[in-house]
């Protein structure tokens, strides 16, 4: 798939804001589709405020895909994970990006921008936009248990 007709959006804390800010700037650059939901500064917020925002707008079908950035990435990814029809991943290198995706159909995926830089943020983003999941056979049915949780 090419990431680039996907709808994203991405948010951050006061932690991941500069980050946010750099990976958009480069994937708006390289012509995919962003908006970002925030935060508009480094003065503190709350991570849960900005990562709900994303998750419901990827689970309520305004975006395809969702990028959230905070100090670790583990706040924001917890209250990802608690939206129905969410599975986030947080991730710390391309490889987990591709994988999160092509393995467990991640529509969010997560980063600590204390924890990486913009070099291994575009990267993660890159290969998180553009690969598919792998439909059919075991992925399939692990993807569909985690699915089932939601409704549990």
């Amino acid at each position: 798939m090419d990431g680039k007709s996907l709808k994203v959006c991405i948010a951050s804390d006061h932690a991941g804001f500069l980050l946010k800010e750099n990976v958009c700037r480069y994937l708006k650059e390289e012509g995919y589709n962003v908006t970002d939901l925030g935060t508009d500064s480094e003065e503190s917020v709350d991570y849960t405020v900005f990562a709900k925002k994303a998750a419901d707008a990827v689970s309520g079908g305004q975006f395809d895909r969702g990028i959230i950035i905070c100090g670790t990435g583990i706040g924001v990814s917890i209250v990802a994970n608690k939206t129905k029809g969410i599975r986030a991943a947080l991730c710390t290198d391309q490889y987990m990006a591709k994988m999160c995706r092509e393995h467990n159909n991640a529509n969010v995926v997560c980063m600590g921008a204390r924890v990486i830089g913009f070099g291994v943020a575009r990267d993660i983003a890159t290969e998180f936009l553009n690969h598919d999941f792998e439909e059919g056979g075991r992925h399939q049915k692990r993807v569909d248990i985690i699915n089932a949780l939601d409704k549990a």
